[in-house]
């Protein structure tokens, strides 16, 4: 995704000369039925999962006893002090036979990783802005792998039907103009954008919570976009999260192979054929203060000074064996793993 594309032109004009963007890639650290945070020490986990960030991942990472930044040898993220992990579901074309291929992943523009995801991390879009930086040990979830309706998705989780690889036109902020809550009817030239955000405001206290969820929350009034202020029970405001994830949908293209009623054939791991699934999962792993440094320091891009970066190359070779030997789907299968 381009500068302009998180907001709408006006206000693209004003975080440009603010300088307010952190966005950087992270290939492709493992794909795997593992999920450390709503299944810690389940393997298999219920789905099958893709996973970017620090080699220290593993199906038990408990808040008090697990600090990625001392365990791991090496992250597939571009900055190299970053050693978290985020994940979310893999996704799964199912041809007219009934069988299933997995979708690949491509880098975003302007990003020289392999697979993977773009992440970013957003202090405000306002040139006072400040955020405070996630304590060690902390984790969130967005979305919900169960859910199946439009009316009950949590905010900033959207599909782009993109339609060439260039992505041009540019197709406005994530989750406006023509993106959607369900997965894109129609075949797409230049894959899939998919955007998860995740809440902004934090208790101040619990580095997780038994759904993951109730320790974050949304601003009180507005939103993160406008400096909306955050509820007095989550007040302390943290940076948002975003992942972009690019998928290649263009192999799949041919309708002949999509179901013949012609309604979209792609599914989630967990066996969602709407979309409204859509979920992503975070596990905090900066070493030491260098994710606040960031903030503080008005990152932009995948290049910045109070950080160190490693080549795309050696953030491509930071790759993870699978805990759970199975096919992941580059072959046909006949059935999504664990269904």
């Amino acid at each position: 995704m381009l500068l302009k594309s998180l907001l709408p032109a006006a206000a693209a004009v004003q975080m440009a000369a603010a300088q307010e963007l952190m966005r950087f890639g992270c290939s492709q650290l493992t794909i795997d039925r593992i999920d450390p945070l709503v299944e810690p020490g389940n393997m298999p986990s219920a789905h099958m999962h893709q996973i970017i960030g620090g080699n220290s991942l593993n199906a038990s990472m408990a808040p008090v006893d697990h600090d990625p930044p001392t365990a791991s040898t090496c992250t597939s993220c571009t900055y190299s002090e970053d050693f978290s992990n985020y994940w979310t579901a893999n996704l799964y074309f199912r041809a007219r036979n009934g069988t299933y291929k997995r979708v690949p992943q491509f880098a975003n523009l302007g990003l020289g990783v392999e697979a993977g995801m773009t992440v970013y991390y957003i202090r405000g879009y306002q040139p006072s802005a400040t955020v405070k930086a996630f304590p060690p040990g902390f984790r969130m979830l967005v979305g919900d792998p169960m859910n199946r309706a439009a009316s009950t998705m949590q905010k900033g989780l959207c599909y782009r039907c993109e339609a060439n690889m260039e992505q041009n036109p540019f197709g406005g902020a994530p989750c406006t103009g023509q993106d959607t809550q369900a997965f894109p009817a129609q075949a797409c030239g230049g894959g899939w954008r998919v955007s998860v955000h995740f809440p902004t405001c934090w208790d101040g206290v619990n580095l997780d919570s038994p759904d993951h969820k109730s320790h974050v929350a949304y601003p009180a009034s507005g939103s993160f976009e406008t400096g909306g202020a955050c509820p007095a029970t989550h007040p302390v405001k943290v940076p948002q999260i975003m992942y972009e994830i690019m998928f290649d949908t263009r192999a799949f293209n041919n309708k002949a192979e999509w179901p013949a009623d012609g309604s979209q054939p792609f599914v989630w791991s967990m066996n969602d054929t709407t979309g409204y699934g859509l979920h992503g999962d975070y596990l905090f792993g900066w070493k030491g203060d260098a994710l606040q440094r960031a903030m503080d320091g008005k990152c932009s891009g995948d290049r910045c000074a109070p950080l160190q970066r490693q080549t795309d190359q050696a953030a491509i070779d930071c790759v993870k064996s699978q805990s759970v030997q199975e096919d992941i789907g580059d072959q046909w299968l006949t059935g999504l793993p664990g269904w």
